[in-house]
């Protein structure tokens, strides 16, 4: 038995399911990491993988970033934990406002999931409204909230949610009005009906892997303003990633309110939400013992070692050519697999924007939750379960493209697409 067999084994003992969430790489498959460099991943038996996964969206500069260690180093130094003010997060903050469009002031949290709730619960307070509503499969982390259609195998009617978890109370399901992404004539309709009784419209604007229509994100914005009801953007993974302004930026629509994590914090725990002084007032603690406060504190917020990675972070996505670069990496992945996909053919469908994209075996166009339900998800897990073997470690619907990725991974990545496609054209 091998070191890593044995800690396999051990997993198994205290961990449910032996895994640390929702990712596995399959049965025969699983392993533990020894080490994460630049775009690799080494296992306890000294295998090296192509990662794609990035631990889940935050490690965009690679593993172990030279800057980002310098940085994690010098703070460790000076001591890792206060639940006070620091220098760190006072400047993490600062770059945030002058990156985020929305964003006048932060208050940070330790995770997305906590980021979404907070953002949720200020906009409450804000607008003295209960009821969210949400798109069918967007997801903003696990909190009861969140975790209302996000991925139902037989989904209800519009507006009526489905919970996604066992332990949800079932009122909160009457909190929770579901919209179609993409569908803008039946958000608006949605919105007109039950204005008076919202508190905030949330959704990622790049939803999962399904790029916004044209008019979209515009016109959800506009009704939302019409109407008076806060819109939440949901940047935790396209915060810092699709622009150094996230996708207000990138798509060029600004929202009231905004979570941000992964990126922001270099790959620590650390995540914040984003936005207007009048919203973000609610959290003052100045207005304690009154009907417009929103408690909010964590003992981790603002962790210092998580703000000097984050800062760090934040300085190399400024350099000159960084988005560009991350971009091209990115399109040529996503064309390579959509030509393997071709010559292969496969009835399937490369869907998103080059940082982060995926492949959906369906001959239907992804435009939303309902249509990645065509998709053949045994043969996605086949694909996935494939490049593992081959050293190809992504996310379960997600390939994240980092900077730390070369010219010479890409073509090594290719060859492995176009190999693993071989075996599932062979296997139709």
């Amino acid at each position: 038995m091998t070191d890593q067999d044995d800690l396999l084994r051990r997993a198994a003992q205290v961990l449910p399911g032996g895994v640390l969430g929702s990712h596995r790489s399959g049965p025969g498959l699983e392993f533990v990491v020894k080490e994460g460099r630049g775009a690799y991943l080494w296992d306890m038996n000294g295998r090296r993988y192509l990662d794609y996964l990035l631990g889940s969206g935050p490690m965009l500069l690679g593993h172990a970033h030279p800057a980002v260690v310098e940085a994690v180093e010098r703070q460790m130094a000076r001591g890792t934990s206060y639940f006070l003010l620091n220098e760190p997060a006072i400047q993490l903050a600062e770059e945030i406002v002058r990156a985020v469009p929305c964003a006048e002031q932060v208050r940070y949290t330790s995770s997305g999931t906590e980021a979404t709730f907070f953002a949720l619960r200020v906009a409450r307070a804000f607008r003295k409204r209960e009821k969210i509503m949400k798109f069918e499969g967007g997801f903003h982390g696990a909190h009861d909230y969140a975790l209302m259609s996000v991925a139902p195998r037989s989904p209800k009617a519009f507006p009526a949610p489905m919970a996604d978890s066992a332990g949800i109370p079932h009122a909160i399901e009457g909190e929770v009005l579901i919209a179609p992404y993409n569908d803008l004539a039946t958000a608006e309709a949605l919105i007109a009906a039950h204005h008076d009784e919202l508190a905030a419209v949330i959704l990622e604007p790049y939803q999962r892997t399904i790029v916004p229509a044209p008019g979209f994100l515009q016109g959800l914005r506009a009704v939302t303003r019409r109407h008076e009801v806060p819109l939440v953007f949901d940047e935790i993974v396209t915060g810092f990633r699709f622009a150094y302004g996230g996708a207000q930026e990138y798509y060029g629509v600004v929202p009231d309110l905004a979570a941000y994590g992964k990126v922001v914090a270099g790959g620590f725990p650390l995540a914040c939400v984003a936005g207007p002084k009048i919203i973000m007032r609610h959290f003052d603690a100045a207005l304690e013992g009154t009907p417009e406060y929103v408690w909010q504190a964590g003992t981790f917020n603002g962790n210092a070692i998580a703000c000097a990675a984050g800062l760090a972070t934040l300085g190399e996505l400024r350099k000159a050519g960084t988005y560009e670069r991350l971009f091209s990496t990115g399109t040529r992945l996503r064309e390579g697999l959509a030509a393997a996909v071709r010559k292969h053919g496969l009835a399937a469908q490369v869907s998103g924007e080059p940082p982060v994209f995926d492949l959906f075996l369906t001959d239907r166009p992804i435009v939303d939750y309902r249509a990645t339900l065509t998709a053949d998800r045994d043969r996605l897990k086949q694909f996935n379960q494939e490049l593992v073997k081959r050293g190809v470690v992504k996310a379960v619907n997600k390939i994240y493209v980092s900077l730390a990725h070369t010219d010479k991974d890409v073509d090594e990545t290719l060859g492995i697409f176009d190999q693993v496609l071989a075996v599932l054209s062979a296997n139709a």
